[in-house]
């Protein structure tokens, strides 16, 4: 039994004969060989950039230029990765393992309209979406009055009751039923597209601006469509003058036609600088300690926060999705309201 303590003790001491230097070296920037060859190559340096100056001095810039240079490289570095993983490309990359080069299509009119990778992450969130909810139904039809969902039916389930009552009847009221399907659809569809760039290899196509505008535009023209049949055309124009006196039409129907936009572009810009924010800070946090090139760093700082900012990530995926979710229903609600309908939504 002691020889097992003495030879634990020992495994101990050798581990941390091992950790400590290398925890000690942690701000060191490279190996002794490294520094070896450094001292060489800055001797060179300052050796050819050592030029005498008109008043018989010398000029040595050669070493702090190429340590700027040296800086700005790495910082530019780091940047060009992060941005890499931020944009959307035509090569889907999977380090180490090779990429993949998607094909590029002729311009149509103009516009490229090639495969990129957040196209096919948008085609691999539809392909998920219909395998998930038609796994689901086929559940409830073989399901009889006295039985209850279970597993990824009563998930879904517990969701589609969310958004049905504390998000499209709530915000809507009456006739809120003829929006439900999109509403659905949108936060199903944001919320996949939010989850799956968490994952390795994944990409969020959330974070491409064309992507939310879509979406935003959807809403806006679902919005209009849903206030014309709501009001008709006469009540629609009505509703622009904000039943003010003829005299300040020419303040308020600018400023009512400009609201009507302004929400799209608040959609468009939360949900993609929420996504696109999210994934800047966890690299910048993953790289500090790449700049730095020191184990502390790393170990107190980029390890910890980036798990941290990670698990925040998760959970605004599902909040963003609730929020486009709830505030479409809201200007839909708002759209379609009649005079002194305002207290049948607060009721439903």
């Amino acid at each position: 039994m002691k020889r097992e303590k003495v030879i634990q003790a020992q495994s101990f001491l050798k581990v941390l004969a091992l950790l400590v230097p290398l925890l000690l070296n942690a701000y060191v920037p490279a190996s002794a060989s490294d520094h070896a060859a450094g001292g060489v190559h800055a001797a060179a340096v300052h050796a050819e950039s050592a030029m005498p100056a008109a008043d018989g001095g010398v000029l040595l810039h050669g070493t702090e230029g190429a340590a700027n240079e040296a800086v700005a490289h790495e910082e530019e570095k780091a940047g060009d990765v992060i941005m890499h993983h931020i944009l959307d490309s035509h090569v889907f990359a999977f380090e180490p393992f090779g990429e993949i080069h998607l094909p590029r299509l002729p311009l149509l009119f103009g516009i490229d309209i090639s495969i990129t990778k957040h196209v096919v992450m948008l085609w691999i969130v539809s392909v998920i979406l219909l395998v998930v909810f038609a796994a689901v139904g086929g559940t409830y039809k073989k399901m009889t009055a006295r039985q209850a969902p279970g597993g990824l039916a009563n998930a879904m389930e517990a969701l589609v009751e969310f958004i049905r009552l504390d998000v499209a009847k709530s915000n809507i009221g009456h006739g809120y039923e003829k929006h439900l399907p999109y509403l659905l659809t949108v936060f199903m569809f944001i919320l996949l597209c939010n989850l799956l760039g968490l994952i390795p290899y994944g990409a969020t196509a959330t974070g491409n601006i064309n992507v939310t505008l879509t979406l935003a535009v959807f809403t806006f023209f679902i919005t209009q469509t849903a206030s014309l049949k709501a009001h008709g055309l006469k009540g629609y124009l009505q509703h622009l003058t904000a039943g003010t006196h003829w005299s300040l039409w020419i303040i308020m129907i600018p400023i009512e036609v400009i609201g009507l936009f302004t929400k799209p572009f608040a959609l468009t810009v939360r949900l993609f600088a929420n996504m696109t924010a999210g994934h800047i800070v966890i690299l910048s946090l993953i790289f500090i300690s790449f700049i730095l090139k020191s184990y502390i760093v790393a170990a107190a700082v980029s390890v910890p926060f980036s798990i941290f900012i990670y698990l925040l990530e998760i959970f605004v995926a599902f909040l963003q999705a609730f929020i486009f979710t709830m505030l479409s229903a809201l200007f839909i609600g708002l759209a379609t309201v009649h005079e002194g309908g305002d207290a049948e939504v607060a009721h439903h």
